[in-house]
């Protein structure tokens, strides 16, 4: 392959409704698109959302890397030199993940598409099959918007949900009866956003809230492990990391206290599929479970990307999250957005052995 030419921009798409987290609350995609054109003029894309407080990162930033390192990308003409690169340059991946998960993709896709394979196979992975279930995701919303967005879950027959602390009890505490009351059993997992204190508060805090969860999400500080320890013993619940795990590297605080922990495996945070395989790998080494996570407002492209990652270590993961697409999102930048349907599932067949990641994209019509 030969690089003709490769630029990165902002995307701004706004949601059907705003998103709230402790940390954060959206309206509008954060995203950065990167375009590659080969001389044989074949187009690919690749998606990252740069995320202040996950990542240190923004779209300033994230252009202003791309800036840096775009020269360098006219050399990639194999995947052997893809994987060259993210080895050499480990340190400047790190601090611009996402931003670097733009390039990876949209290289990855223009590779596959010109070798007339799927990632999957440029990759040597198994090929796409099957489905893949979704979890329900609940922002920390006042009662009457968090009852009417569990309705529409329910009615679609999901089962499996995320839910937002919002760090004022009595809210988040009518939210949990709102479960509760559900005549049919819900796996439930908490997500502090980094909203706790110290780990006697958090722990004092979910006792109170009287319900069986499957895991909470960094209920601390970011990097406060020995606290999300002592909240995992306490409350005999696994802590998924999320902030707290950024890349390989981060491994070294999980060894001694393995079964404690479940990693948020975001293509994006982990800068691209490339470095999400690696800790995948090592994760499956530690019998550290993976959640499959997605960033508010990605669009179809990452969520395609996430589909290479989970197919290819479905055996780890407990849940995965994403595949929104129009769902919240005004539009997409794809044809026929990645989108789970009933029950949570998203049939994948039809991307099956196709070339690339298979993505009719149609940015023209997106702005």
């Amino acid at each position: 392959m030969q690089l003709e030419q490769i630029s990165m921009e902002r995307l701004e798409i706004p949601f059907k409704q705003s998103f709230s987290h402790a940390a954060a609350t959206r309206k509008t995609t954060e995203t950065v698109i990167v375009k590659a054109i080969s001389s044989s003029g074949i187009v690919a894309y690749g998606e990252g959302c740069p995320r202040l407080y996950v990542t240190g990162e923004t779209t300033v930033s994230a252009l202003q890397f791309f800036e840096k390192i775009s020269t360098a990308m006219y050399s990639i003409q194999k995947l052997d030199d893809l994987r060259l690169w993210v080895e050499s340059n480990r340190m400047e991946i790190n601090a611009n993940p996402a931003a670097w998960c733009a390039v990876e993709l949209a290289c990855l896709d223009l590779l596959a598409r010109e070798a007339g394979r799927s990632v999957e196979c440029l990759l040597g992975l198994p090929e796409l099959s099957g489905s893949f279930q979704y979890s329900a995701v609940i922002g920390a919303e006042e009662p009457a918007a968090f009852t009417i967005q569990l309705q529409r879950y329910l009615q679609l027959g999901l089962t499996d949900f995320k839910i937002k602390l919002s760090g004022d009890f009595v809210q988040d505490q009518e939210n949990i009866t709102l479960l509760r009351n559900q005549p049919v059993q819900l796996a439930v997992r908490l997500d502090a956003n980094n909203w706790g204190t110290d780990a006697i508060q958090v722990i004092e805090y979910i006792q109170a809230l009287d319900y069986s969860f499957c895991g909470i999400e960094e209920p601390l500080s970011v990097d406060d492990y020995a606290g999300c320890r002592n909240i995992s013993t306490a409350l005999e619940l696994p802590v998924i990391l999320d902030e707290s795990f950024l890349n390989g590297a981060d491994f070294e605080n999980l060894i001694d206290s393995a079964s404690c922990w479940i990693i948020n495996l975001r293509v994006s945070k982990m800068g691209g599929i490339l470095r999400a395989l690696e800790v995948a790998d090592t994760a499956r080494e530690l019998e550290v479970p993976l959640v499959i996570g997605a960033h508010v407002g990605e669009t179809s492209i990452l969520t395609r990307a996430a589909l290479t990652v989970a197919h290819a270590c479905r055996n780890q993961v407990i849940a995965q999250e994403g595949a929104f697409g129009t769902y919240l999102l005004e539009k997409d930048v794809v044809r026929n957005p990645l989108m789970f349907g009933k029950k949570g599932n998203l049939d994948v067949s039809r991307y099956c052995g196709k070339t690339g990641f298979s993505m009719n994209y149609h940015f023209h019509e997106s702005g």
